[in-house]
């Protein structure tokens, strides 16, 4: 994936040729290092291993903290503000505990190329390796799941160390960077210098594609029948959207968006399939698999969009574009291998594309006609439940209405996930928030509070599970007394719905431990209503249609306090279409026992 470069910025008053350095503790010299970078908000919790950084932190005007009640929600809200701005998030634990319990959200921030910094109190350093209390080697434990991880342990390096951490986790492919600072440097002194001098040997990161790569890309294209562009969220983290704009409009090739790349090509547009994948539109699921050619655009193939790899799209040739050289062929040989940063790639290959254009007419419309077709054929849509319970889907479907393209949507996991990304129409990037690579319950909450922080004047929705909420509901204590309101959309079905999606067509509807007993006709244990209450939020349950919109309407025109609506659905309610796993995408399910008949030869 790609971002733009975001070189480490400079002091706003860099200090005169000559003068002494201040001296600062290590603790001081991180909020400073802070400061200058331009960071406005951290989310964290205190804890003795970083105390002495919490100190000089209550004296700064220009950093904002925000305490939550639990690390994860810390970590899952810089990835939301992330998320949502484009920017960096940031957020500080304590040793031990405080710091391992970041390392779900970090291992997040991993999979979906989030720029995020964590920073960690250590032991001191004396100590380090005696399993001293709350001692923990986060390095070694981050390593796999970071773009780097740095241990400080003397004052002096800690502004080169933030500084580097800010910067490798914004450019190239994005991704979270841990700092790790022993209790002694942060209590030591040193002198404060900056900028520092930042020293990454190795670290190199491609934006400029090879000319010749993008000439042979442009010729794949033109003489192409039925081309497909293959959008991953890339795109996104390069803020490439309009040039994806203005390349599909020049080639006229239909497009697909990942679930990472939701709102990163309008979904009004005529040319956008939907999204591809085990849950993806018949449209779009069918021709990547029966297209002659995939452009792929910061997208990494996916196991959930390829289903059985081996038999993934076989009839095309591949352009792969990635800034992370490791991505490409990973998974599927490169036909063109093409490194560079997805916004002047697309530029460039547009510009190739017309010229290449000028010897060669393009002609796709056969596969315009077909794909049409599956259009009119399978449209997306729902079955009403017969159980007399609300459908998940229209319920979801009328949160996007009503709140419109400028909302923003951090989904938890599971059914209520591909519905929200399913039946809310995505107009533009930074719009649609999930965990998608790592698939992360307990994430909607958290990255919410966090894009509401990055984006105060839109609304914001966490559109969350039973299941889900459970997780990360603290949170709102962290909202409440925050004044962050954002709005809480429970899907309630009273279950672990996707796994018990998965009991009902694998298991011979075998239902093991995935009652939660939170829904219709049961204990209601947690009552939802009773909880929200209790953490200050406007408390709403709905169990008809008829009491929908009301509600909706109600929680948009609250923005004194986070609302929480308990949407009572159906528990029988499924996600379609389906790919099954370790099948060919050829096989995608429309609906329970109906699958398109699959043409091989069109």
């Amino acid at each position: 994936m790609s971002t733009d470069p975001q070189p480490v910025p400079q002091p706003r008053t860099p200090a005169p040729a000559g003068t002494t350095p201040e001296i600062l503790t290590g603790a001081q010299a991180v909020v400073r290092s802070l400061e200058l970078l331009g960071v406005k908000d951290v989310f964290g919790l205190p804890g003795g291993a970083i105390l002495p950084v919490y100190d000089p932190l209550m004296d700064s005007t220009k950093l904002r903290h925000i305490l939550v009640r639990h690390e994860q929600g810390a970590g899952h809200a810089a990835e939301g503000y992330a998320s949502a701005s484009g920017n960096v998030g940031v957020c500080i634990a304590t040793s031990g505990p405080g710091a391992t319990n970041l390392v779900t959200a970090i291992a997040d921030a991993y999979m979906d190329s989030v720029p995020m910094v964590a920073i960690t109190g250590q032991v001191f350093s004396t100590l380090m390796g005696t399993d001293a209390f709350q001692e923990a080697d986060i390095v070694g434990i981050t390593m796999p799941i970071t773009k780097h991880s740095i241990l400080v342990k003397v004052p002096e390096d800690i502004p080169g160390a933030i500084a580097a951490a800010y910067e490798i986790a914004g450019t190239g492919r994005p991704g979270p960077v841990l700092v790790d600072i022993t209790k002694d440097a942060q209590q030591a002194e040193a002198p404060f210098i900056w900028p520092p001098k930042i020293d990454l040997p190795g670290y190199r990161p491609v934006t400029k594609a090879h000319g010749k790569q993008i000439q042979a890309a442009a010729q794949l294209f033109v003489n192409a029948k039925k081309p497909v562009l293959y959008v991953g969220g890339g795109v996104i983290r390069a803020k490439a959207s309009e040039e994806l704009l203005a390349l599909a409009e020049a080639t006229g090739a239909p497009v697909v968006t990942t679930l990472m790349a939701r709102g990163a090509f309008p979904d009004s547009h005529e040319q956008h399939l939907g999204m591809p994948g085990m849950h993806g539109t018949v449209p779009a699921v069918l021709a990547l698999q029966e297209a002659d050619l995939l452009i792929s655009l910061g997208a990494r193939f996916d196991d959930r969009v390829t289903g059985k790899a081996s038999l993934f799209a076989p009839n095309a040739k591949v352009v792969h574009v990635d800034v992370d050289p490791a991505e490409i062929s990973k998974i599927r040989i490169a036909d063109v291998p093409i490194v560079g940063d997805a916004k002047d790639v697309i530029v460039d290959l547009q510009a190739a594309f017309e010229a290449a254009k000028q010897e060669t007419t393009p002609d796709i419309s056969e596969w315009w006609a077909y794909l049409d077709g599956l259009r009119d054929e399978y449209p997306l849509g729902y079955t009403e439940p017969t159980d007399g319970l609300l459908a998940p889907q229209y319920v979801i479907s009328r949160i996007g209405e009503l709140t419109g393209p400028e909302g923003i949507y951090a989904s938890g996991v599971g059914q209520h996930q591909m519905w929200a990304a399913q039946f809310i129409k995505y107009e533009r990037p930074n719009a649609w928030l999930n965990s998608g690579g790592a698939g992360t319950m307990g994430y909607a909450v958290p990255a919410a509070m966090g894009a509401k922080v990055a984006q105060p004047d839109r609304h914001v929705w966490a559109i969350d599970g039973d299941g889900c909420f459970q997780m990360t509901n603290q949170e709102l204590a962290t909202c409440t007394i925050n004044k962050i309101p954002i709005k809480v959309a429970i899907i309630n079905n009273s279950s672990l719905g996707m796994v018990r999606q998965w009991q009902t067509l694998f298991y011979d509807g075998r239902y093991s431990n995935t009652d939660l007993n939170t829904g219709h006709d049961t204990i209601r244990i947690p009552d939802f209503v009773k909880l929200a209450d209790a953490y200050g939020a406007l408390a709403i349950r709905v169990t008809k249609p008829e009491e929908v919109d009301a509600a909706i309407k109600l929680a948009l025109e609250t923005n004194d306090r986070p609302v929480v609506i308990d949407f009572v659905v159906s528990a029988d309610a499924m996600v379609w279409p389906m790919v099954p796993q370790g099948v060919s995408n050829s096989y995608v399910q429309y609906a329970r026992d109906h699958s398109p008949a699959f043409d091989e030869e069109a």
